[in-house]
């Protein structure tokens, strides 16, 4: 599948991050911010401009703002005039610095978009990036329920009529908070995936044969999750006799969504087993092993230990 280049308008970003608009270009409602990291241009103030990242939103921090106004004013002139000549986004000051008139000049001149921040330079970064990652990270949209359990992502997937709402249901009964019914979207930030429900259907669930159930309100707001990190995924499968199981669990298996390896577990359904408990019992197991201890392994080494006792002894 080829990916798709995602962006965001500038005008979104700066109504969600709280940026000021000091000069407007013609084209601001129809700019598109397609990379994710910012720059500094104090190579570029500087006089050097290969490789110059024009693509990104450019940042005047107190350093670059220090260094440019001490110039010469026809030389600042000049390396803004260079920068300005590149199609890049916006430029943005932080610590909310006063503008001198011939850099405006030069931004109405070439028709760009100035901004400007009381934030300090740092905490500007990182808010933009936040924003940035947020809006253009991998995502996709999965049939399958979310729930938090003891802390933990926990998607539970299967064919329809498997009885993945139901256990669902089961899981906000027994305390656990429900994050998605039916449909999870999944968003890739850095190497996590995040999950939620779409916002129309947040907090509902379908349950056959009562219909459509808002869980915030028959079990108050902390049965419920806006998001979580999907951590884990529990594969419901109808028993089959045929099929050989996992009995030991020593090897551990994964789920790949958007890239990333999530620890993957699958749970046959029959009548009489209680699915809920199991998922309980898995995420238990699961923050076991991440912090080093293996029941399966520890139990096959002792065996294989009493093995060789024996062996020596004969």
């Amino acid at each position: 599948m080829k990916e798709v280049q995602k962006s965001v308008p500038l005008s979104e970003l700066v109504e969600s991050v709280g940026l000021e608009v000091v000069h407007r270009s013609s084209d601001y409602d129809q700019i598109q911010i397609t990379e994710v990291d910012v720059n500094r241009p104090g190579l570029q103030l500087s006089g050097f401009m290969h490789n110059f990242a024009w693509k990104r939103l450019q940042l005047i921090g107190r350093v670059e703002y220090v260094y440019y106004m001490q110039m010469e004013p026809g030389l600042r002139y000049e390396r803004f005039r260079g920068i300005f000549s590149y199609p890049l986004p916006a430029l943005i000051y932080a610590y909310n610095q006063s503008i001198t008139r011939d850099i405006l000049d030069l931004a109405d001149y070439y028709d760009k978009t100035v901004l400007r921040t009381p934030w300090p330079t740092t905490r500007l970064i990182a808010k933009l990036n936040t924003a940035l990652e947020s809006y253009m990270a991998p995502e996709t949209t999965i049939h399958a329920g979310l729930m938090d359990v003891f802390g933990m992502g926990v998607l539970v997937r299967g064919k329809s009529s498997v009885g993945k709402s139901e256990t669902c249901l089961d899981l906000v009964i027994r305390g656990h908070r429900l994050v998605a019914d039916d449909v999870v979207h999944i968003k890739k930030l850095d190497q996590s995936l995040l999950g939620e429900a779409p916002e129309n259907i947040r907090h509902f669930m379908e349950i056959r044969g009562l219909g459509i159930l808002d869980i915030r309100r028959l079990y108050g707001i902390g049965s419920v999750k806006e998001a979580a990190e999907v951590e884990m995924v529990i594969e419901l499968e109808d028993w089959n006799d045929d099929v050989e199981y996992d009995r030991l669990g020593i090897t551990d298996h994964y789920t790949e969504i958007l890239g990333v390896r999530i620890p993957s577990i699958t749970v046959p359904v029959k009548p009489g087993r209680n699915i809920a408990m199991i998922i309980e019992v898995a995420v238990r197991n699961t923050r076991q092993k991440e912090m080093g201890y293996n029941a399966a392994i520890e139990l096959n080494e002792k065996l294989i230990r009493e093995a060789n006792e024996q062996n020596q002894k004969s």
